[in-house]
């Protein structure tokens, strides 16, 4: 999914004027994609001349310290050891449905593509 590096987003409104479901705002100077709106097209990416609208691949380094900084906020409100390893492994347990439904949606999604072909 497309993300803006507001660092390089100069506020040209390129990807605002091209994007065909108007899923990309300005909001102080800035572009914002409205995810919820967004279908994916890519659009975005091929048009901006700065380079600012970038794929979500790129966060999966920030995204996994994130969520170990979430686990490691939540985990200091359990005072016992084992209550810190039995919450530890309700996270893994919410991680790993989260791996598999994404596994379950790429083989429906492949199965779809093959479809087509």
């Amino acid at each position: 999914m497309p993300w803006v590096d507001k660092e390089k987003c100069t506020g040209c409104l390129i990807c605002v004027k091209n994007c065909p479901v108007e899923a990309i705002n300005m909001e102080n100077g800035k572009v914002e994609i409205d995810m919820d709106k967004c279908i994916r097209c890519g659009k975005c990416h091929e048009i901006c001349l700065q380079d600012a609208v970038r794929h979500d691949r790129e966060r999966i380094p920030q995204e996994v310290k994130e969520n170990v900084e979430w686990a490691k906020r939540l985990m200091k409100h359990y005072k016992t050891e084992k209550e810190k390893q039995d919450f530890l492994g309700r996270i893994a347990n919410h991680f790993n449905k989260e791996k598999i439904v994404a596994e379950k949606s790429l083989s429906r999604i492949k199965e779809i593509r093959v479809d087509k072909k």
